[in-house]
């Protein structure tokens, strides 16, 4: 699958792709739920081991990020990078939306001091719907547990 984007359309999903966590971060759950679509969906792998989800539309979504920020403590920086848009899928699907891989750095403040908690992947798929881009689909493969 390759696709042409204008350069207005990748900066558009850079800036969702940062708008999500920085919204993670913030709490701000209205503009987390804004980032993805009504019928995203959400699974993730940490360390190779098994898959947790998927996670289906954006309300069961929320309800698994709700409830990981109800268990912290400390104050999460999701920091996203290297953001490209592959030829092909990483997963061979053939799901709607344009595939966007980036990085995750996954930092985390408590009682003054900066700790690194893990790494990772998203895999990601976009849409854009109504003039706006979407998460349709969001694949994270962490190196560690967080």
């Amino acid at each position: 699958m390759t696709t042409t984007l204008e350069l207005a359309d990748k900066l558009a999903i850079h800036e969702l792709l940062s708008r999500a966590a920085y919204a993670l971060d913030e709490r701000d759950l209205e503009m987390l739920a804004a980032s993805f679509a009504l019928d995203a969906r959400f699974s993730m792998r940490i360390a190779g081991g098994e898959l947790a989800g998927p996670f289906h539309s954006r309300e069961g979504i929320m309800d698994l990020m709700t409830g990981a920020m109800a268990q912290q403590t400390d104050k999460r920086r999701h920091v996203v990078s290297n953001i490209f848009f592959p030829d092909e899928p990483h997963d061979d699907s053939e799901g709607e939306g344009i595939p966007v891989i980036s990085n995750l750095t996954l930092f985390a403040t408590e009682d003054g001091a900066i700790a690194l908690l893990s790494a990772g992947v998203y895999h990601d798929r976009v849409v854009q719907r109504e003039g706006r881009w979407e998460l349709v689909s969001r694949h994270l493969e962490l190196d560690k547990s967080y």
